[in-house]
């Protein structure tokens, strides 16, 4: 890691600050004449309904009620503090936001090893329209996207953590020794056992941060059931990276070492811990007489598991309903939705969505105005998405890049599972946790761009001006979105300016 950690919390916070007066400014608008705008009106008076109800929701009429309730506890939570406006349902949403650029300027300097890069992240994630608008609106994506990056950080803190044990028992002489505590010496009298265990390399200890990034993912899910997705991706990626520690540990038999000492607690941290967070999630359902089919199995008389009964049945009835309902959002021929998307069109944002327009407001020196929030990913960025997916994608598997393995997971975990439902219903704002692993991926470009620190003067001076001009067009592209991200008034000369392609329209 690079040595000016005091420097390296300064940038950070520095960035922090920035990014929170871009995410926090006129926060509270715009409203529908003080009502919430797009699907806002979904989750906003749920989040009301928990607060005047002992964190549950009342209201099932519309059967709406079909995510887990953190997102909207979260809030639920921004409501208590400012009361039933703009502010009070998208103040946890801009609060995770601005949260998300401090993580990616760790994680960015984490990887690169350079708080330079990291600050350019933080910078890139602040510039991006996506989670700009995303961190504006009382909606549950950008608490998905918090969490999921949140948990990428520990599995990142993990693979550093778990090669710095291995490297101490490899300059200890003991990396490959069998142990000599009582469960090893029980191994050695178990000839197959011993056969597995020999040449497997030294158990880890507690790994506390690939725990937390369990139970952080268990909260994924609690907000949105696509974090499983990310349960499996980030488990199988520190199982790769279980395994290239152990190699270069210069432990004998690695794949041996990592499924044998790795796997089952990674199982533990994963999985158990994430199903335990997942259900404390629903604290308040279970704690409630009537929350919604929190009785389903008593009043139908049916038990879908013998094990599970009463309350865990019900929450099993009623996810299988949510399912259904999942299931059955389909796009009927005729009748799809105006802004409706692929997940092919997603990387580079060729189908984004308006959440909030009005034609005939005032403010922008005529006498007709428009007001409008777009959601966009900023041309910059996301148009470099399928390069910096290839060029990572050749860095991962040509030159085993550790760096844009992680990144590349995190960010095609976030779209190729949804090519697997095509006939679902689909929107832009599903791509919102993609946004954070397209900066890192593009800052890991950058890093390249710029060249090692030891590399000359001039290619260095170079790779800096390139560097900056480029996250200069992103800052100047950015500033151009800024009417149509936050709904400030414009002419409708400069509406039409801002729909550059006719699938914006």
């Amino acid at each position: 890691m690079p040595t000016d950690r005091l420097r390296g919390w300064l940038v950070t916070a520095v960035i922090g600050v920035i990014g929170a007066v871009v995410r926090f400014q006129n926060l509270g608008s715009p409203t529908d004449n003080g009502t919430p705008v797009f699907d806002e009106k979904h989750y906003t008076p749920q989040a009301w309904q928990m607060l005047r109800n002992g964190g549950v929701e009342d209201n099932p009429g519309y059967e709406l009620t079909v995510h887990p309730p953190l997102g909207k506890t979260f809030i639920a939570l921004g409501e208590w503090l400012f009361g039933y406006s703009g502010w009070g349902w998208r103040f946890t949403a801009a609060l995770c936001g601005t949260l998300m650029i401090i993580l990616v300027v760790r994680i960015a300097r984490r990887l690169t090893r350079s708080t330079l890069l990291g600050a350019l992240a933080g910078i890139l994630l602040i510039a991006d329209g996506v989670s700009h608008l995303q961190s504006r609106m009382g909606m549950l994506d950008i608490f998905l996207a918090f969490l999921i990056l949140a948990s990428f950080a520990c599995v990142l803190v993990d693979r550093d953590q778990v090669r710095s044990r291995l490297a101490a028992a490899a300059d200890e002489g003991w990396v490959n020794s069998p142990g000599t505590g009582p469960v090893a010496r029980f191994f050695q009298k178990v000839p197959p056992v011993r056969w597995l265990v020999d040449g497997a390399g030294p158990r880890l200890g507690v790994r506390w941060w690939r725990l937390g990034a369990g139970v952080l993912l268990g909260l994924a899910c609690g907000v949105k059931w696509s974090g499983m997705y990310y349960i499996a991706a980030f488990g199988l990626l520190t199982v790769m990276f279980d395994v290239a520690a152990r190699r270069a540990a210069g432990v004998r038999h690695p794949w041996r070492g990592a499924i044998v000492r790795d796997v089952l607690p990674g199982l533990w941290a994963f999985v158990v811990l994430g199903v335990v967070a997942y259900l404390s999630t629903w604290w308040a359902w279970f704690g409630s007489e009537t929350a919604i089919d929190r009785t389903l199995v008593a009043t139908t008389g049916t038990d879908p598991l013998s094990v599970a009964r009463g309350a865990l049945g019900s929450l099993f009835q009623y996810s299988t309903h949510v399912l259904d309902f999942h299931a059955s959002l389909v796009t009927k021929p005729g009748q799809q939705h105006p802004w409706e998307s692929k997940p092919w069109t997603w990387p580079m944002s060729l189908r984004p969505m308006l959440y909030y327009y009005e034609g005939g407001t005032t403010g922008c020196g005529e006498t007709r105005c428009v007001s409008a929030t777009m959601l966009i990913g900023t041309p910059a960025l996301w148009w470099l998405s399928l390069p910096m997916l290839a060029w990572g994608l050749w860095r991962m598997f040509a030159r085993l890049d550790w760096r844009y393995a992680a990144v590349v997971v995190g960010y095609l975990t976030g779209l190729l599972p949804w090519f697997a439902t095509l006939d679902r219903q689909m929107y832009f704002f599903y791509a919102t946790p993609m946004a954070a692993f397209l900066v890192l991926g593009i800052t890991l470009c950058l890093g390249q761009v710029l060249g090692a620190a030891r590399a000359g003067a001039e290619r260095r001076g170079t790779g800096l001006l390139v560097v900056a001009l480029y996250v200069g067009l992103v800052v100047a592209n950015f500033a151009w979105l800024w009417p149509i991200l936050n709904g400030d008034p414009i002419t409708e000369s400069r509406w039409q300016a801002e729909l550059w392609l006719p699938s914006w329209r």
